[in-house]
C-alpha cells in the first residue's frame, strides 16, 4: 500500500512540474507592416488558432494577440503605453528600413525581441548591418512559420527554467541564412509535435496528455560559431542533435569550415548527440561522413523531405441537445445553422420548455454569442401573441446573427452540419495560399467598409461563395503517393497529369467533399491557390490550372468524382515545367511550394445550354499605358462579355480608364470599332446530368455573340452596325449585326460600373499598401433584380517596387537603336549581348505557332548556358490568341531580360494588361517595350539585322553583340531606349532609325 503511495505521489509530482513548464507565453506582438501583410497574419495564418490546443494544455486565458502599426512613429507611441512580446517588422512595398526601425526600438525598449519577416531575402551586407532586428525571416506566406516564430522565442525564453527543473531536450539549429531558416524552423516544430502527440496516446488522462506537450523539445537557433558553441556549452545535457550549415560568421567573417568545426567540437564532447551538416556544396559530403554527421543538400528538391527523416529517425462546448419532457433527446444542433433547422419543426411543448429553462440563450453564452444571447435572454411568451410567433421572432435573431457572422470570415468547414450560405469555407489546415488570401482579404474589407454598399444601393457587391482546401491537403496527397520525386523530375505535363489523377485521394477531403456537394449544386470553378500565387513579389499569375464544371447531375456520386478529379489536376500543376522555369528563374525551390485549392461558385446565370455572366473584366489601380488625358494613376480595365478567359488571355476585349470611361483607346474610328470589338466569348456548357472527362477547358466553349442575340447579356450591352448609314448605333434593339462595345455601362451608365471599380481599386491599394488588380464579373437582370458585382480575385501589382530613378538624355534619344514611348518596369541594365528577333520580311501571322516553338528552342540553349537575352517581334506576346501575337508561354522565353513589341502593317493591336503573362513580366521585372507606330518610337531594324548571326531559324534569328547593349526604361515616365555599346561602329542616329 505504501509502495503504491508512493508512486502514485511521485507521479502527481512529476505533472505538477510541467504545469509550471512553459510559464512565459508571447500573449502581445506589435506588427509594423501593410495592412494586406497584417490581415494575412492574422486571417490567413491564424496564429491564434494554430497554437490554440497547446494554450489550453498550459491553461492559460488568451492566446498571442496581433496589434498592427503601419509606421514606426506609431509603433513608438504604442510603445509608450503598452508592453509587447515581440515586434515582427516586415517591410511595406515602399521598403522602410527595418533595421533602422529595429534599433530606434531596442533604443526605446532594451532588450525587447525584434524579428524581421521579409518578403525576400536581404543582400549579405544587408544582414550583417541590420543590427536593430535578433532575426530575419523570408516570408513566403506559410502560417506554419508564424507559429514557428512564436514558439522559437518562446523555446528562447522558457529553456532556461525547463532544462534545469525537468530536464527538457534542446535540438540546436545553426543557419545565418533568413530564407533557409523559414524553411527550417517550421519543418521542426511541425515535426516535433506530430512525434510528440504520438507519445501522447499513452497518457494517463486528457489532462496528463495536454501537460505532455509542454515537454517536447526545444528548438534554439544560432547565427554565428561563437553563439553555437555557446549554446552547446550551457545545454550540453540536455541537447538532443545539432543541425548546423557550413559557411556562418566565425570571429565576424564569414567561415567555410565554421559548420565542421562547430559539429567536431560537439562530436568530441558528446558522442551520442545526433549531428547534421546541411550545405548547398556537394563536395562537403564527404565532410560531413568524416565527422560523422549525416548530410543533406540545400539545393536538393527532398530538402525538405530529407530533414523530415532526420528528424523523425534519430531525434517523437458541447452541441445543443433538444430534450422532450421526459428528458429524452430528440434532436442535436451543433451550430447556429443546424439550430435554426431544428427550431423550424421543433414541437410547440418543446419549444416552450427550451424557453423557459432560457436553454437557448445559455448555449449562446457558451458558444460566445453574447450580443445574441442578450437579445434572445429577455424574451417571454408573454411577449408575443402566440408562441408560433415568438419562434419566427427567434429564428430571425438566428439567421441575421449566422448571416452577419460569416461576413468577411473563414470557417472552418464541418461536413456534419455546415452552412451552405456561408460566404468563405476551409477545408483542413495550412495556408489558404496566394490567390484565396486575396480573395478573402477583399471579402473581409467588403464586409468591414459598409460605406461602399451604403453608396451602391442599387447594386450588389460580393465576392461567390468559396470553399478552400488548405495546404495541408496537399501535402497529405503528395506523401501518401509520394509523388515528391516529382519536383525534381524533368517529366511532360500530360504525364504528370496521368500520375495525379490515377493516384490515391485522400479520404477525409473526399468525405467533407460528399457532404458539400449535398448541399451546393451550382456550377463550380475549380482554381489553383499555391502559396507564391499572387504574391508581391512573385506573382506566378496564370501558370497553374483552373477547371470549371456544370455540378448539375442528379447523381452525386458522379459529382463527386469530377470534382476530385479536377482537384488532382490543380495539385498536378504544380509541377508542370511552367511554374517550374518560373520558379528556376526567380531562385524559389519547387518542393517548397504548396498548393491550396479554391472551389468556387461560377458566377453568372444559364442562357440556353451555357452559364456566363453578362461581364468579366480585370482592373488594374495603376495603367502602365495611358493613353490621351489619362493618367497612370487613373487605372485601368479591360472587359469582354461572358467568361473571363478571353481577358486573362490577351484576346480582343474592350480597354477603358474607369476616369474616362467613353474613351475606347482599340476603337478611335468606326472601322478600328468594327474590327476590335468581340465577336466571341466564352461560356460553360451545362452537361444536363452528363459527365465529361477533365482537362483544360473542357466544358468552356467559344461561342459566337450572333447566336446569342436574344439573351438578357447581348440585348443590354451590346450596340448595333447600321451599314447603310456607317454608323455604330449605341442599342441592340434595332436590326443588324451586333457590336459589343458596352456603351450602355461605358456612356450611358446602365449601371456605375466606373464609380464602384474606382472605389474597390483604392480600397483594395490601400489595404495591400500598393497598386492592385481585381478580376470581376457582372451579373445583369432584366426582371428588376439588382446587378450583381463579383469580386473574383485580388492581388498586388509589383512592377513599381523598386524605382530608382533612371534618366534617359536627349542623347540618349538621339542615338537609341530603340526607343518606346511606353515601356514597362524601371531599370537599368548593361549585360545583354545577345538578342532574338523575329525578322520582319519573315514574319506572317498565320505561322506563329510556329514562330513560338523556334524561340523556345533558342531559349532552352540559352538558359543552358545561362545567357539572359533581349527578344523581339511583332504583335502581342503570349496572346492565346496567335492571330495577335505570338503564343509563347513562360518555359518558351524563360530566359528572357527584356522584350520588344512591334507592329507590322498586318498586326497592330493593344497591349493586354489584364493577361497573366503580363502580370508575371512585371514579377519577373522583365522589362516590356511596345514601340507603336507613332512619333517619337524608334525601331531601327537595320541595326539589329546587322549584328553577328549566331543562329538562323526559318523566321527567329539569334544575334550576339560583341559589346552588351545598354538598356534603361524610366518607371516615372515609361519612356525606354535600347543603345548599342557607345564606340561601336554600329552606333547609330536617330534619323536613321524612325519608323
Amino acid at each position: 500500500m505504501d509502495d503504491k503511495m508512493t508512486f502514485l505521489g511521485g507521479q502527481s509530482r512529476t505533472f505538477n512540474l510541467y504545469h509550471d513548464l512553459m510559464q512565459i507565453k508571447v500573449h502581445d506582438i506589435l506588427l509594423i507592416s501593410s495592412p494586406y501583410d497584417a490581415w494575412v497574419m492574422e486571417e490567413d495564418s491564424r496564429i491564434s488558432e494554430r497554437i490554440v490546443s497547446e494554450y489550453r494544455g498550459l491553461n492559460l486565458s488568451r492566446p498571442p494577440r496581433l496589434k498592427w502599426v503601419s509606421t514606426i512613429e506609431e509603433a513608438l507611441e504604442l510603445l509608450d503605453v503598452r508592453f509587447f512580446d515581440l515586434v515582427i517588422l516586415m517591410p511595406h512595398l515602399t521598403n522602410m528600413n527595418c533595421c533602422s526601425m529595429g534599433k530606434m526600438i531596442k533604443e526605446k525598449i532594451p532588450g525587447i525581441p525584434v524579428a524581421m519577416l521579409a518578403h525576400k531575402q536581404l543582400a549579405v551586407s544587408d544582414e550583417d548591418l541590420c543590427e536593430g532586428t535578433d532575426r530575419q525571416f523570408v516570408w513566403s506566406g506559410d502560417a506554419e512559420l508564424l507559429v514557428a516564430m512564436v514558439k522559437n522565442l518562446e523555446d528562447l525564453l522558457n529553456v532556461e527554467h525547463d532544462t534545469k527543473e525537468v530536464g527538457i531536450r534542446v535540438i540546436i539549429v545553426v543557419e545565418d541564412s533568413p530564407r533557409y531558416l523559414a524553411s527550417f524552423l517550421p519543418i521542426l516544430y511541425k515535426e516535433l509535435v506530430r512525434q510528440t502527440q504520438a507519445l501522447l496516446e499513452e497518457g494517463l488522462n486528457s489532462e496528463h496528455r495536454l501537460l505532455t506537450m509542454r515537454a517536447r523539445p526545444k528548438i534554439l537557433t544560432a547565427r554565428t560559431y561563437e553563439e553555437a558553441l555557446g549554446l552547446f556549452k550551457q545545454y550540453e545535457p540536455y541537447i538532443l542533435g545539432v543541425i548546423s550549415d557550413v559557411r556562418f560568421p566565425r570571429m565576424g567573417r564569414l567561415d567555410g569550415n565554421a559548420g565542421i568545426d562547430l559539429l567536431k567540437e560537439v562530436k568530441e564532447h558528446r558522442e551520442d548527440i545526433p549531428l547534421l551538416l546541411a550545405s548547398n556544396e556537394v563536395e562537403n559530403k564527404k565532410r560531413a561522413e568524416n565527422i560523422p554527421a549525416y548530410f543533406v543538400d540545400k539545393n536538393s528538391p527532398d530538402l525538405m523531405s530529407a530533414v523530415r527523416k532526420f528528424v523523425i529517425d534519430h531525434l517523437g462546448f458541447g452541441d445543443f441537445i433538444v430534450r422532450d419532457a421526459e428528458d429524452k433527446e430528440v434532436a442535436r444542433a451543433t451550430s447556429l445553422y443546424s439550430l435554426e433547422k431544428i427550431l423550424r419543426s421543433m414541437p410547440e411543448d418543446i419549444f416552450i420548455q427550451h424557453c423557459q429553462r432560457n436553454d437557448f440563450s445559455r448555449w449562446f453564452y457558451a458558444r460566445t454569442e453574447i450580443t445574441l444571447a442578450n437579445k434572445i435572454r429577455p424574451l417571454k411568451s408573454k411577449d408575443f401573441p402566440d408562441w408560433e410567433s415568438h419562434r419566427h421572432h427567434l429564428l430571425g435573431l438566428i439567421k441575421e446573427r449566422r448571416l452577419q457572422r460569416q461576413q468577411g470570415v473563414i470557417v472552418s468547414f464541418n461536413p456534419k452540419d455546415f452552412d451552405p450560405d456561408t460566404d468563405f469555407l476551409k477545408i483542413g489546415s495550412g495556408s489558404l495560399g496566394g490567390k484565396a488570401r486575396g480573395l478573402a482579404f477583399i471579402c473581409s474589407m467588403l464586409s468591414r467598409n459598409s460605406w461602399l454598399h451604403e453608396k451602391y444601393k442599387d447594386m450588389v457587391i460580393s465576392t461567390p461563395r468559396t470553399l478552400t482546401i488548405g495546404t495541408s491537403g496537399f501535402d497529405d496527397f503528395i506523401e501518401m503517393n509520394d509523388l515528391s520525386y516529382l519536383a525534381a523530375t524533368d517529366v511532360d505535363d500530360e504525364k504528370v497529369a496521368q500520375i495525379f489523377t490515377d493516384a490515391f485521394f485522400p479520404g477525409w477531403i473526399e468525405a467533407q467533399l460528399w457532404a458539400y456537394l449535398q448541399e451546393v449544386k451550382y456550377p463550380l470553378s475549380v482554381r489553383s491557390s499555391s502559396l507564391l500565387e499572387d504574391a508581391q513579389y512573385q506573382a506566378y499569375a496564370g501558370l497553374y490550372s483552373t477547371y470549371m464544371i456544370s455540378n448539375d447531375s442528379s447523381d452525386i456520386e458522379k459529382r463527386l468524382q469530377q470534382l476530385v478529379n479536377a482537384i488532382k489536376l490543380v495539385w498536378a500543376s504544380t509541377y508542370y515545367k511552367a511554374p517550374k522555369s518560373f520558379s528556376l528563374r526567380v531562385n524559389q525551390r519547387t518542393d517548397e511550394e504548396k498548393m491550396a485549392v479554391i472551389i468556387q461558385e461560377v458566377a453568372g446565370q444559364r442562357y440556353q445550354d451555357y452559364f456566363f455572366p453578362a461581364i468579366s473584366g480585370v482592373g488594374q489601380s495603376y495603367n502602365y499605358y495611358p493613353y490621351g488625358k489619362m493618367k497612370p494613376e487613373h487605372g485601368v480595365a479591360t472587359i469582354a462579355l461572358g467568361i473571363g478567359k478571353s481577358v486573362v488571355d490577351g484576346e480582343q476585349c474592350i480597354r477603358f480608364s474607369p476616369r474616362y470611361p467613353k474613351i475606347l483607346p482599340q476603337c478611335p474610328t468606326l472601322a478600328d470599332s468594327l474590327k476590335n470589338a468581340q465577336t466571341t466569348f466564352y461560356g460553360l456548357r451545362m452537361m444536363n446530368g452528363e459527365i465529361c472527362e477533365i482537362h483544360d477547358d473542357a466544358n468552356l466553349d467559344k461561342l459566337n455573340i450572333a447566336d446569342f442575340e436574344n439573351t438578357a447579356p447581348v440585348r443590354m450591352l451590346a450596340s448595333t452596325y447600321l451599314p447603310d448609314e456607317g454608323r455604330i448605333r449605341d442599342t441592340s434593339h434595332v436590326p443588324g449585326p451586333k457590336v459589343i462595345l458596352f456603351a450602355s455601362v461605358l456612356k450611358h451608365k446602365l449601371f456605375p460600373l466606373s464609380l464602384v471599380l474606382t472605389d474597390i481599386l483604392k480600397l483594395a491599394e490601400k489595404g495591400m499598401g500598393g497598386p492592385v488588380e481585381i478580376e470581376f464579373c457582372i451579373n445583369l437582370f432584366e426582371d428588376g433584380r439588382k446587378p450583381e458585382f463579383n469580386l473574383l480575385q485580388l492581388r498586388p501589382m509589383s512592377a513599381r517596387a523598386d524605382l530608382n530613378q533612371v534618366s534617359i538624355s536627349e542623347d540618349d534619344l538621339l542615338n537609341a537603336v530603340c526607343v518606346s514611348s511606353h515601356a514597362l518596369g524601371n531599370a537599368e541594365k548593361n549585360d545583354i549581348y545577345d538578342i532574338l528577333i523575329v525578322r520582319p520580311d519573315c514574319f506572317d501571322v498565320a505561322k506563329t505557332r510556329e514562330i513560338a516553338l523556334e524561340i523556345s528552342k533558342m531559349n532552352a540553349q540559352l538558359v543552358k548556358q545561362q545567357r539572359k537575352y533581349l527578344l523581339a517581334g511583332p504583335g502581342r506576346w503570349g496572346s492565346a490568341d496567335h492571330w495577335l501575337g505570338i503564343p509563347v508561354e513562360w518555359p518558351d522565353i524563360s530566359g528572357v531580360s527584356a522584350i520588344v513589341e512591334t507592329s507590322t502593317q498586318s498586326l497592330k493591336v493593344e497591349p493586354s494588361q489584364g493577361s497573366h503573362f503580363f502580370h508575371n513580366i512585371t514579377t519577373l521585372g522583365i522589362n516590356y517595350f511596345m514601340v507603336l507606330d507613332k512619333p517619337g518610337n524608334v525601331m531601327n531594324w537595320e541595326w539589329f539585322t546587322a549584328q553577328p548571326v549566331i543562329e538562323e531559324g526559318e523566321y527567329v534569328s539569334h544575334l550576339r553583340v560583341p559589346a552588351p547593349i545598354v538598356l534603361k526604361v524610366d518607371g516615372r515616365s515609361s519612356q525606354g531606349v535600347i543603345l548599342a555599346a557607345k564606340g561601336s561602329s554600329e552606333y547609330c542616329m536617330l534619323h536613321e532609325c524612325i519608323i
